[in-house]
């Protein structure tokens, strides 16, 4: 039998913790507010677990469950329900240490059998559920909520109460039952899992299923579990899938959504026995991602955090923005010059690699008072005299060939123009041509020997030598020269781990989380920095990573027709205010093109690069009339909700077709406003020229400005833009305002 062991209202959804009387497990469903849990639905035969752990010696679960789940493992059925505290404030949670391992803040609540509602006036709540064993462990899973917020994080405390070590194999950070209770038993074809891929320079592909392609279907006889595993390995987070999840009940439009914040591997499991699925994820355990952790007597080891949110209809848009929201006040709390989104200007496609005093101040005569606020230095300052930049990284001695004077004068010169001044640095790795790789004895092993891939190696984080040295060479050099903006770019992944731990997995965690670390301390050495997130583009565009940095590069498509395709399915995952894009200018570019490119930059932060010593005043014009208008639309880039309309673009690599996205002011955490942006793309394809998108029905809109090479044929009528674009490669931007 299911009883309701308590139930909470935490803004517009419903927390539902439903105990099975027989086993007294103690499974989480988060349904939207205005649907009551009904008890009566259905019985669940399989008791289900919002704790889920493996420990090393108990027994794994049947069902031809071994190498594809260590879920429902006879640790979970060893868990006995000791209670629920509630804190307002996270009290009880600071008490005890605890903290999400993602930056994004917080949350708020209130507790007992009967519905409570949040407390006006508590700025956040925290749900603690407790279980042990009779072994002296002890699980406290955290379910917390600030006050207005339209997500949660979850997260899970393993406390060791015995006198011997314990071996954890897997420990999740969320695990949500009964996706769906709504749909009944043999009903098909009505439960979706929606995933967003990720390779180099073609990041933010949303993927589809169905859980029958999945072949998630329960069996004849119920027999057998139903699992599909996913995730990533290694210190690239972003590299295959985004650790992201929305699980979709087509019948009722209901939406489920799960963030990882974490910078190293993880995992999510859809996981099917009987009618209902459940959807977990955290680190990658020890048949995914080689991961054990060995926790002492009285120690405590606690989870990632994940960001998680249910809502009714709204699409895939609604419950992706909602988890993107969690980091708005991180964000928000940022560097002061941050909040209007500058516009950045950085060398790498101007110089390749090669800047040098000399060109920096030529860059600078061509772009000054063009409104830009950040230069950026990239690769290639620390390079020795005939060794190339990308395998020199990890000694870090300013070039005497390039900044003769070091890098004194060129910083002064970028300051002198009005501008913040950057730089580069890859902090984690080291090039086969720097003295540093041949430290061994502080960089990263595997099975004993160095861990090397393709022109790199990667230092050990965790020794206080590294950090040291890294303070000394990063972080002095940043302030000797009075730089306010670094660059943090991340170009190989170490894979599954590194010696120096219980295991190769728990080796890479120690290693990323020692690296984290460093970032954090650069931060309180040097006030109001701005940090770049960069890994080859996008593959650290993870919660964590971003709650630590102001922005972060969206890809290496730097000039690529691809762009708006891949700065557009971001929109899901990243805030827009925190996704610089590229326009990279060439002096053969046609206005048509230099259009396209800047107009790229609208669905994020602008940045320039490419041949701005060599443009004409023609080609000025049209980058100079860009930058005035994403000044405009600024606002509604940093604050707003996004909705992305036309067809399916097969091929992101050769597109054809056309895209427009709607980026309405206000967010979903925040009032509506007045603005709107809205950015059409047209690609090598066909279409009848006549491009029509809705606009919200909550008001009049008229067009304010219009942003394109040439003389644009846009209107608003019947509720909708109707935007008349050539069919080929152009772009066309407009901003209206409510009347």
């Amino acid at each position: 039998m299911n009883i309701i062991y308590s139930e909470f209202i935490l803004g517009d959804m419903r927390a539902c913790y439903v105990q099975d009387e027989e086993t007294g497990s103690v499974e989480l469903v988060l349904l939207p507010e205005d649907m009551a849990y009904e008890v009566a639905y259905r019985e669940k035969p399989y008791p289900d677990s919002l704790v889920q752990v493996k420990l090393a010696g108990d027994t794994y679960a049947g069902g031809y469950a071994g190498g594809r789940t260590m879920r429902q493992s006879a640790s979970v059925l060893n868990l006995e329900f000791e209670g629920q505290d509630v804190s307002h404030n996270g009290d009880a949670a600071r008490e005890r240490g605890v903290r999400p391992a993602c930056s994004v803040p917080e949350s708020q609540q209130g507790c007992g059998k009967e519905v409570r509602k949040a407390e006006d006036g508590k700025c956040e709540t925290v749900i603690c559920t407790t279980f042990s064993d009779k072994r002296g462990y002890r699980y406290r899973h955290y379910l917390v909520w600030k006050q207005g917020k339209k997500s949660l994080l979850s997260y899970t405390e393993f406390e060791n109460g015995s006198k011997e070590a314990a071996d954890l194999e897997m420990l999740s950070s969320f695990s949500l039952s009964r996706i769906s209770p709504f749909v009944g038993a043999d009903e098909s074809g009505l439960l979706q899992l929606h995933r967003i891929r990720s390779v180099w320079s073609m990041e933010g592909r949303t993927e589809s299923k169905l859980l029958e392609d999945l072949q998630l279907e329960p069996s004849w006889g119920g027999h057998a579990v139903r699992c599909e595993r996913f995730g990533q390995v290694g210190s690239m987070p972003v590299n295959g899938y985004f650790p992201y999840a929305v699980m979709e009940d087509t019948k009722s439009d209901i939406f489920w959504g799960a963030q990882l914040c974490h910078n190293a591997s993880w995992q999510m499991e859809v996981y099917r026995r009987g009618d209902d699925a459940a959807l977990s994820g955290g680190l990658a355990d020890y048949d995914f991602g080689h991961w054990m952790k060995r926790v002492e007597p009285g120690e405590t080891f606690v989870t990632p955090a994940a960001i998680l949110s249910v809502c009714r209809s709204g699409g895939v848009e609604e419950i992706s923005q909602r988890m993107t929201a969690a980091l708005d006040e991180t964000v928000d709390a940022g560097p002061d010059c941050e909040q209007a989104l500058p516009i950045i200007f950085n060398e790498y496609c101007t110089t390749w690699g090669d800047p040098s005093h000399e060109n920096i101040c030529g860059i600078l005569e061509a772009i000054k008072d063009k409104g830009f606020s950040y230069f950026v230095i990239d690769c290639g300052w620390y390079r020795q005299q005939g060794v190339p930049w990308d395998v020199a990284m990890g000694d870090y001695q300013v070039s005497k060939e390039l900044f003769p004077e070091g890098l004194n004068q060129t910083v002064k010169a970028i300051n002198d123009h009005g501008m913040k001044a950057g730089i580069w640095f890859e902090i984690d790795n080291v090039g086969e041509r720097a003295q540093s790789y041949q430290k061994t004895e502080h960089l990263l092993t595997r099975n004993g020997r160095p861990l090397t891939t393709s022109m790199r190696r990667f230092w050990d984080m965790r020794q206080e030598w590294v950090q040291k040295y890294l303070e000394e060479r990063v972080i002095g050099t940043l302030e000797k020269y009075g730089f306010s903006y670094m660059k943090m770019d991340y170009n190989d992944t170490i894979g599954v781990g590194c010696d120096g731990a219980e295991s190769l997995g728990e080796g890479l965690r120690q290693n990323m989380e020692a690296s984290l670390a460093f970032i954090r301390k650069a931060k309180e050495r040097i006030p109001g920095f701005i940090l770049e997130n960069c890994s080859s583009g996008g593959h650290k565009l993870e919660p964590l990573m971003m709650s630590e940095c102001s922005m972060a590069s969206f890809s290496d498509a730097h000039e690529c027709e691809e762009i708006p395709i891949i700065a557009a399915a971001l929109h899901r995952v990243i805030l827009p205010r925190q996704s610089q894009i590229w326009a990279v200018i060439r002096e053969s570019d046609s206005l048509k093109r230099i259009a396209y490119s800047i107009a790229n930059t609208f669905l994020g932060r602008m940045c320039l690069s490419g041949d701005v010593t060599k443009l004409t005043d023609a080609q000025w014009d049209v980058i100079d009339r860009g930058i005035a208008f994403y000044k405009k639309a600024a606002p509604v880039i940093k604050d707003g909700y996004s909705r992305l309309y036309g067809p399916k673009v097969v091929s992101w690599r050769h597109p054809k077709g056309w895209q427009c996205l709607v980026r309405t002011e206000g967010g979903v955490e925040h009032e509506r406003k007045d603005g709107l942006l809205a950015v059409f793309h047209s690609f090598n394809g066909e279409h009848d020229g006549a491009l029509e998108v809705p606009l919200p029905a909550d008001g009049v809109y008229q067009i304010e400005e219009i942003y394109s090479d040439a003389e644009a044929d846009v209107r608003i009528a019947d509720g909708k833009i109707v935007c008349r674009i050539p069919e080929d490669m152009r772009a066309v931007a407009v901003l209206a305002r409510k009347v």
